[in-house]
């Protein structure tokens, strides 16, 4: 696997870890489980780094020296893609030719390295976007930065040229179709998974007593990367509408925002606090920094309602990982999240990012405990239609379709 921006080992929810890091590493734990050796290659952003290091039995992740040890924005990145190239194929070239059965990259940079390994090793090449481009910039949210074209012709390359592409859901395989031109026959539809075994369903009042939140308290919940594509300003700017016509609410109201500065957001780390300050909630504003394991499982139990208002997600893990834990999820109607939540069922999808139609949406939920008991109920069995078993599942077969099609005269002709 290719992951060269973000390594499995970091924890999700700032910088540039989020949920592609969740998806490679569970996804190659998965596969090691099953006897498949897994090996992923991303850059190292510290000297103390060893160069290999274990993941879980069978998975090795290796830390490709590319560029200074540190990490770089996604601008910076293009620059390392020889450097990281380089190190990829000089790791394989210890090895008996053959060695590697099948190059699985994750997002375009890694697509780039892929395309160049894929055609030096003659093995298959499989693509996950995990985000694209001329999508994001058809949703950009006020104050972000548009995708550079340098990243839009780098995406159109690797997808003419994998062999497989895999599509988070149905909706981002029309894009790849529509916007990019791929051909429909290497397309495969995947949906991501969620750990069954950790996020299930507890006491609110021990998750809630562990974050020090009131047990008679309303609680609104963001997790993420602190962005604008993630939106957690619309959760703000939502609580204050709702406050402004339920003043009442005032005492009870925690909105609690788990996550870190990424992207865009770094250039104003505490835009958000200020936010905060300026609608007048920062009293009602709880701000941790990204929670690992247990504590996650802690915030999505101790919620009412999770929100996930992104401008655009591929898919959405943190909406089932919520509904997992049996919290229903409010989320805006864009891109995967309309698979990821049952609207009506296990949650709401709101099709804008208007604060009041936001506060409306929130204000049907926790103003009506019996509306909020019922999509809570229904919350855990929508989530356990995904799991990483069933997403691993559905890799290997996409893996042995890329493997029967695949020209192997290519790796002869490479190896003479």
């Amino acid at each position: 696997m290719m992951s060269l921006h973000t390594s499995p080992l970091e924890q999700p929810g700032t910088g540039d870890a989020g949920g592609m890091n969740v998806y490679v590493s569970q996804t190659a734990v998965e596969m090691a489980r099953r006897g498949i050796e897994v090996e992923v290659f991303t850059r190292a952003t510290s000297s103390e780094q060893p160069p290999v290091a274990e993941l879980a039995p069978g998975v090795k992740v290796r830390h490709v020296p590319a560029g200074p040890y540190e990490p770089l924005g996604r601008d910076e990145l293009p620059a390392q893609l020889c450097a990281f190239t380089s190190g990829v194929l000089r790791a394989e070239a210890f090895h008996e030719p053959g060695h590697y059965d099948l190059i699985h990259s994750h997002y375009w940079l890694s697509g780039q390295v892929g395309w160049l390994a894929r055609d030096r090793w003659g093995v298959p090449l499989v693509h996950t976007a995990h985000t694209l481009a001329k999508v994001k910039n058809r949703a950009l949210a006020e104050g972000d930065t548009p995708e550079p074209r340098t990243r839009v012709i780098g995406e159109e390359q690797v997808v003419a040229e994998a062999d497989r592409l895999v599509a988070n859901t149905p909706v981002e395989a029309r894009e790849l179709i529509g916007l990019y031109d791929a051909d429909p026959r290497t397309v495969s539809t995947v949906s991501p998974g969620v750990d069954l075994d950790r996020f299930t369903p507890g006491s609110r009042s021990a998750a809630r007593a562990e974050l020090g939140l009131p047990e008679d308290a309303i609680v609104l919940a963001f997790a993420g990367r602190i962005q604008p594509l993630k939106a957690p300003d619309v959760l703000l700017r939502a609580a204050a509408t709702l406050l402004a016509d339920r003043p009442d609410l005032a005492a009870r109201l925690v909105v609690l925002v788990v996550g870190g500065p990424s992207g865009s957001g770094m250039e104003q780390p505490r835009a958000l606090r200020e936010l905060a300050v300026s609608l007048g909630i920062e009293r009602q504003t709880r701000f941790l920094p990204p929670q690992p394991g247990r504590a996650l499982v802690n915030v999505y139990r101790a919620a009412d309602v999770v929100t996930v208002p992104s401008y655009n997600e591929s898919f959405g893990l943190v909406a089932l990982e919520a509904q997992a834990c049996g919290t229903p999820v409010v989320a805006a109607e864009v891109g995967g999240l309309p698979v990821a939540v049952a609207h009506g069922v296990s949650g709401l999808l709101v099709p804008s990012h208007r604060a009041a139609d936001w506060a409306s949406a929130l204000a049907s939920l926790v103003l009506r405990p019996g509306r909020l008991a019922e999509l809570s109920v229904n919350a855990v069995p929508h989530a356990r239609r995904f799991s990483w078993k069933k997403t691993t599942d559905a890799l290997l077969a996409t893996y042995s379709a890329a493997t029967s099609a695949f020209d192997y005269h290519l790796r002869s002709e490479v190896a003479v």
